[in-house]
């Protein structure tokens, strides 16, 4: 099949930030596209071929849109997979496979294939309601200090938080949600894996993760991760094992405690590109975006090595302010060296948002990780 300045068509289920730098690489190719968002205002609707307002979650929406393209991905999990199987049955192909799709969108679902996968991860209990959770707790089946995850619909920090005590019951959302050990760990590492249908698969460095105390959002991606090399090959080949028990064509982000004994427990995946892989843009030969393209087209997969080192910052709205966006002090941080802003497009913020990053790069990870200090500190996302 020609993929390249022909009529073939990729289908992208979500126009968000995710979609809209995966539409540069196929810009770069000239391969068109078709882009389905709920969001008139979606920063991908400004790159593609074809943009159509839908929701994602509609069975028939979702139906007719893949019926137009030869292949459909995804950039956020929150898609009907029923409707991506029934395309399936009619031959299209679908990646990530709505099989895999539909395991990972359930957080009790994920975290029951790492058990029937033989694939370490925190001890933990899956409910079916918030009140059969609280009954383990008063009856001493499930010892406080937990961690709470919602089953479905959590996102950047959304549907988790830590239960230390019996009042913390109180702010948990009903419905489905398990309870895992509260892991003693060193640090949150990732590992992007690459994998096309032929079974192809590379991996990208291992990354370290720094999350904002409160937000529980990424604040810091550092690449490489300031771990030994014996762990980070060890958790390279760990990421491999959970792409192919999965069977992902696509991207498969696998983020991981490091706990401090040395253990690595798989935590969750994302089936898609991913905040830990917005650093490949600068500083990796071929980056997340371009890598996830090659997948999905079932094409030779890209270099996955660094050019040199980098830092990611997240770029969210700061509290207190909501409405339409300003960014203030922009023009300090390109005066360093290796600074590269990129701004999604979103016109409204609200606090913590996500409305863009900034990567840094340098030859030595500990100034990379100064310079995104600074960067970190100097820019702020307000509303006018």
């Amino acid at each position: 099949m020609s993929f390249f300045s022909s009529d073939f068509t990729l289908g992208i289920l979500g126009g968000g930030q995710l979609g809209k730098m995966l539409l540069t690489e196929t810009r770069k190719f000239d391969i068109k596209t078709a882009v389905l968002d709920p969001d008139a205002s979606a920063p991908g609707r400004i790159a593609t071929n074809s943009f159509s307002v839908g929701n994602l979650m509609d069975f028939q929406t979702v139906v007719d849109f893949g019926r137009q393209a030869d292949v459909i991905t995804v950039e956020i999990e929150a898609v009907n997979t029923e409707a991506l199987a029934a395309l399936e049955a009619e031959g299209k192909k679908v990646y990530p496979p709505s099989a895999a799709l539909k395991i990972i969108q359930n957080k009790c679902l994920q975290k029951a294939h790492y058990g029937a996968n033989n694939i370490p991860t925190s001890p933990f209990t899956n409910y079916e309601s918030l009140k059969d959770l609280m009954l383990d707790v008063v009856s001493g089946t499930l010892s406080l200090p937990f961690v709470w995850k919602s089953a479905e619909a959590g996102y950047d920090g959304f549907g988790v938080q830590v239960v230390r005590e019996i009042k913390d019951l109180d702010t948990l959302k009903e419905g489905a949600c398990l309870a895992e050990n509260l892991v003693d760990f060193q640090n949150e590492i990732a590992v992007i894996v690459a994998r096309n249908a032929k079974g192809e698969a590379v991996t990208y460095p291992v990354v370290e993760m720094e999350f904002h105390p409160t937000a529980n959002q990424v604040e810091f991606v550092l690449c490489p991760a300031r771990i030994n090399d014996q762990i980070a090959q060890h958790a390279r080949e760990l990421a491999l094992r959970v792409a192919d028990s999965f069977k992902i064509v696509g991207l498969l982000a696998v983020e991981l405690f490091l706990t401090k004994t040395g253990e690595l427990l798989v935590n969750e995946v994302a089936p898609r590109p991913h905040n830990s892989g917005h650093y490949s843009i600068e500083a990796s030969v071929c980056s997340q975006f371009e890598n996830h393209l090659r997948a999905v087209l079932n094409l030779p997969l890209g270099d996955t090595s660094s050019k040199m080192a980098a830092v990611m910052v997240n770029l969210v709205g700061a509290a207190g302010f909501q409405g339409q966006v300003k960014y203030e002090n922009i023009e300090d941080i390109l005066k360093i060296p290796g600074v590269t802003p990129h701004i999604y497009g979103k016109r409204e913020t609200r606090p913590f948002r996500k409305m863009g990053h900034v990567t840094i790069v340098h030859q030595d990870i500990e100034k990379a990780r100064e310079n995104a200090a600074t960067v970190k500190s100097t820019i702020l996302v307000k509303s006018t």
